[in-house]
This record gives C-alpha cells, structure tokens and sequence, in this order.
C-alpha cells in the first residue's frame, strides 16, 4: 500500500486548518470600527445669478437633505478615516421686482480619505482629499424657449475636518469643522446664448471645461456641535456653499446661507457569528477622534 498520497493528504489538510486559524485569529484581534453617521436639514437662504438665463441675481429661500458618514480605515484604523457625503438642495428665489421666479436643484456626492492628527488630546485634526460628482440645473420659465442651465462636474478636492471636544456643564459635545474644496476636474457648460437643441441635434462642440480656481470655484463650509445626549446626538450647525463659474461668456454664482439640524452618533454592527478568542475586550477605534 502506497502512502505517500495519505501523507501528503495529511499535512496539506494541517497546513489548511493552521492557515484558517492563523487568518481568523487575526481577523478575531482587528479593533471595532464603527460608523459614524449625520442625518441633517438645512434651511436658510440662496442667492443665484446665471447669465445663460438672466442677468438678474435672484434671491430667496434655500433647503436641503444631507448625509454624512464615516469610518476608520482598515488598513490603518488609528490613523486613517474615510468619509461618504451626499447632499440635495433645493432653492426658490425672485427677481429684485418680485415677479418672477428662478428655481435651483443640486444633487453631490463625494468620497474621500483623510490623516488624522492628534496634536492635544481632545483635538483631532485630519486633511486629505475626495472626488465627487455634482449635478443640477436652474430654472427660470420666463426666459422664453431656454428656461434651464444644466449644471454637472466631476471634481477632485482637498478636504479634511478638525474636531474637538469639550463639556457643557455636564453635557459631552464634540465640535467640528468640516471645509471642501475643488481644486481640478471637468464640468459641463454650453456656449452663450448656445439651445439645448442645438446640441439635441448634434452640435457638441466646446461643452466639457477643464476646471481650476480661474474659471471653477467651490467652497463647502461646514460648523457643528454635536450635543451627545445619550447613544444618539443632537446636531445644531452652519452651513455655507460658494459656487462660481465664468466660462464661454456665461457667469454664474450660487451662494447659500442655512442652519442646520439633525441626528448623529456612533454606530457600531456585530456578527454573532464571528467568534472571538481573546478574553480581553475589543479595542474599538472611532471615526472621528
């Protein structure tokens, strides 16, 4: 009987088993990362002007539905944090008589990577970058048979946050600040006096821009308290958008202004089917600090 195979069965099956073990053992003595996670409404006001639509700046009232997430990162969780942000907005201003109506709706999203730094102990400050899309478009009925401005870019930004926490009284409360900042990418923007049909029909010519701070800039500001109240936190704030763009003799600026409120916290998702096999307990790294 030949029992070279049943050997080699044999030790191939105990190097499987000491590699799975090895992997789980290392997997079971990865510290927790949990979610971070900001439900917020902003109210406030906006200030549009476009001159593909009027040379008129129209101001009104502005709101949106934003969502913020983050989580540290598992190649390096004590120094590294990632952030997913989204945000709708809506605005509906008039003209300087009031008798007529400029309607704005704004959809971005972005994802990005920050290094965290730690310079006091209950200060943490991050930088890093993104990229993310922005689409939308502006509507003014009374400007005959091109009531809309498309907009639409893909950006690369510089971003970070810098967080401290502190009590009030006895209540915890983390302050944030949170900046982005589009420094290169592409948007879309027709030619002056250039109809949506004409490109329909095939004249596409000149409409993909190359973006930097000369003819593309956006700033996104973002200020924070978030009143820890128990496992979810109260979120009170300030949020102000600048937007400008000035390409093929089209200029235009959104500016908005608004409060912010909503709900955040930490949170954190366990598999009952993961074992773990040290008895100390988990280290758990947060997103933020």
């Amino acid at each position: 009987m030949n029992i070279r195979p049943i050997i080699l069965t044999l030790i191939l099956a105990a190097w499987c088993a000491v590699h799975a073990s090895a992997q789980e053992t290392e997997a079971d003595e990865r510290p927790l990362r949990p979610v971070f996670a900001a439900y917020t409404l902003e109210a406030g006001s906006g200030h549009l002007a476009d001159t593909y639509l009027t040379p008129l700046k129209y101001t009104g009232w502005h709101g949106a539905l934003d969502y913020t997430r983050y989580q540290a990162m598992r190649f390096n969780p004590d120094d590294w944090t990632m952030r997913l942000h989204g945000n709708l907005s809506v605005e509906r201003t008039d003209n300087p008589a009031g008798n007529a109506t400029m309607w704005s709706a704004m959809l971005s999203l972005d994802w990005g990577m920050m290094r965290r730094f730690r310079p006091l102990p209950d200060l943490t400050l991050a930088v890093g970058g993104s990229t993310g899309i922005q689409g939308g478009c502006l509507y003014n009925d009374r400007n005959g048979n091109n009531p809309a401005s498309a907009k639409g870019a893909w950006t690369v930004n510089l971003t970070g946050y810098a967080a401290y926490r502190l009590n009030l009284w006895r209540l915890p409360v983390t302050l944030m600040y949170q900046p982005t900042l589009p420094v290169t990418g592409i948007f879309f923007a027709p030619d002056y006096g250039e109809l949506y049909y004409e490109i329909y029909l095939g004249n596409r010519q000149g409409l993909v821009h190359g973006a930097w701070w000369g003819n593309y800039f956006r700033l996104d500001n973002l200020v924070t308290a978030d009143l820890h109240l128990g496992s979810t936190s109260l979120r009170i704030g300030y949020s102000g958008n600048i937007f400008s763009s000035k390409v093929n003799h089209t200029v235009t600026h959104i500016y908005t202004h608004s409060l912010v409120i909503g709900i955040s916290g930490e949170w954190l998702s366990y598999d009952p089917r993961r074992h773990r096999r040290q008895s100390a307990e988990p280290r758990i790294v947060s997103p933020i600090y």
